[in-house]
């Protein structure tokens, strides 16, 4: 056999068949393609050569793609490992010498006791208040809820006054 029956070419179906004869729907099915923009690949054969030159409106043949180049294929960085760094072990906690002593006394564990167990937390004053952890919104500057009520007043003055400033109807007549 020759070089050029064991070659293969990708056809690429590039047109819909609506609106064509039925025989060039046909060719393109014989050609195994099933849907628009579909590639195959088939025997490079006069038969086959023959049939996309029947229908080059509907089908193409495709070029393989190529390799990409050598300097391609090199990745741009390589991921390493991260560093393990030692860390260094806690030193050990300080033992208050009252406690190295031994046994303690009856009557000094009645005393100890009865003191409050010192912590590392910061009192604060009555007066300050703890900060949130996020901001709070500060309201708008408005009217306070006495200069509110006035303005409630002055308009109910308003439409009394003028109630009182329309002419009745028995007046018109």
């Amino acid at each position: 056999m020759t070089d050029r029956a064991q070659r293969t070419i990708q056809i690429k179906w590039v047109r819909s068949g609506i609106g064509f004869p039925y025989r060039q729907k046909e060719m393109v099915r014989s050609l195994g393609l099933r849907r628009l923009n579909q590639i195959v690949e088939c025997p490079d054969t006069p038969q086959i050569r023959g049939l996309v030159a029947r229908i080059p409106h509907l089908v193409a043949i495709v070029d393989e793609p190529s390799k990409p180049a050598t300097w391609a294929a090199v990745p741009e960085y390589t991921l390493r490992p991260p560093e393990v760094v030692p860390v260094a072990s806690p030193a050990p906690a300080e033992v208050p010498p009252a406690q190295e002593a031994g046994p303690i006394a009856p009557a000094e564990a009645e005393e100890l006791a009865a003191e409050p167990a010192v912590t590392e937390t910061v009192v604060k004053s009555a007066g300050e208040t703890p900060a949130p952890a996020e901001a709070v919104k500060a309201k708008k500057p408005g009217k306070t809820t006495a200069a509110k009520r006035k303005a409630v007043e002055a308009k109910k003055g308003k439409a009394a006054a003028d109630k009182t400033a329309k002419p009745s109807k028995a007046s018109k007549k």
